[in-house]
């Protein structure tokens, strides 16, 4: 019989932490401070804390914090940020709608991160930041991108909302992703590594006035009530999320850890064929496997299909490379080869805290089977 196999289980996550997630909501609602309750400031705390940044500014999605970091820097419209091209839209998306424009460039076939040669080609008179993407939980080659933001004095904004509890070896010290730069941005949703039962995002930096903007620019440019010193937006995590993040952020290094240990076991049965490249680790960092995500030879749409045939879920991330999407084309992007490639040859195997030893092994025999 075929074991039953989702690609994420959040059912299944919620079971084991049903009896804290209900009390801290049950917390909520006895107490109807909905919005900007003590549970959103004790998660911030919890969050700063966990992460070792000096700030951390909830905020309603993981775009928005992407677009709250870009405006906060207070850039010249038409200033490009060099991001990665093999990402999901909402990274050059949150540049373009600021009046920023978003310069894509090629990444690293065996990582998927920015390729940070391309970077340095990328550079102009009107560069101002970098947008690193943490993809699949694997780190951006954080030191390189570093020395080159300081060389040229740019702005380094991470997109760490694949990464969430990942740490990178930073000038000799571990440090968790999305603090290393000068703002790191995240993701809550709920299939994240940390994600809570609707949207959700955050935003990291150790910078005093950058953190008063943040805040202000998400409460609709004010930081004392009625007292409106910008144009912001209203970008708010909501109490009841916050109450359950708070409770889910307890564990997230377990279930950090199982996602390794379900990595683990994936690479150890598929690493020996030989159509198939298992994760390339970026040196210098954990990897929190938000996806498991191999690379074939062949068509990954066909082996979806016979994925699909044989009970088992995957993803394809992402379908169409950046520089290919009709809503980024007035920026004139440059072809990306390797992403162009990636979107045809990756594929993104079940993945979560649930995942059962039988389970993958079920998946890895069917994959063995597979003709390329």
């Amino acid at each position: 019989m075929k074991p039953a196999i989702q690609m994420v289980d959040l059912q299944g996550q919620y079971k084991h932490i049903q009896a804290e997630v209900d009390a801290a909501i049950s917390r909520v609602i006895s107490q109807s401070a909905f919005i900007n309750g003590s549970d959103v400031k004790e998660f911030q705390k919890e969050l700063q804390q966990y992460l070792g940044c000096s700030y951390a500014i909830t905020c309603a999605n993981g775009t928005d914090a992407l677009t709250l970091a870009l405006l906060s820097l207070e850039l010249e419209p038409g200033s490009e940020v060099i991001t990665s091209d093999f990402t999901f839209i909402a990274t050059a998306e949150a540049i373009a709608r600021v009046g920023l424009v978003p310069v894509l460039v090629d990444v690293n076939p065996d990582t998927y991160t920015i390729d940070c040669e391309k970077i340095i080609e990328a550079i102009s008179p009107r560069t101002k930041a970098i947008m690193p993407v943490h993809l699949f939980g694997q780190a951006a080659d954080m030191n390189t991108i570093m020395r080159i933001a300081h060389k040229h004095n740019l702005y380094v904004i991470e997109d760490a909302a694949q990464c969430f509890g990942a740490e990178y070896v930073y000038k000799g010290k571990a440090r968790k992703l999305g603090t290393i730069g000068d703002i790191g941005c995240t993701s809550f949703f709920p299939s994240k590594n940390l994600g809570c039962f609707g949207d959700g995002g955050a935003i990291f930096t150790h910078d005093t006035e950058k953190a008063d903007t943040i805040r202000a620019l998400a409460n609709h440019g004010s930081l004392k009530k009625y007292y409106h010193s910008q144009i912001g937006i209203n970008s708010r995590l909501d109490t009841i999320q916050a109450a359950i993040l708070r409770t889910k952020l307890q564990h997230i290094d377990a279930y950090n850890e199982a996602r390794k240990k379900a990595a683990a076991q994936y690479t150890e049965l598929l690493s020996s064929i030989s159509w198939i490249q298992t994760p390339v680790f970026q040196e210098h960092s954990t990897h929190v496997f938000h996806q498991y995500t191999i690379k074939i030879d062949g068509n990954n749409a066909a082996f979806q299909t016979y994925l699909r045939e044989q009970g088992i879920p995957s993803m394809i991330y992402y379908p169409v490379p950046m520089h290919e999407q009709k809503a980024l084309l007035e920026f004139k992007p440059k072809a990306c080869p390797v992403s162009k490639q990636l979107s045809r040859s990756v594929i993104s195997l079940p993945m979560h805290t649930e995942l059962s030893h039988e389970q993958i092994e079920y998946i890895c025999q069917v994959i063995s089977s597979y003709k390329a």
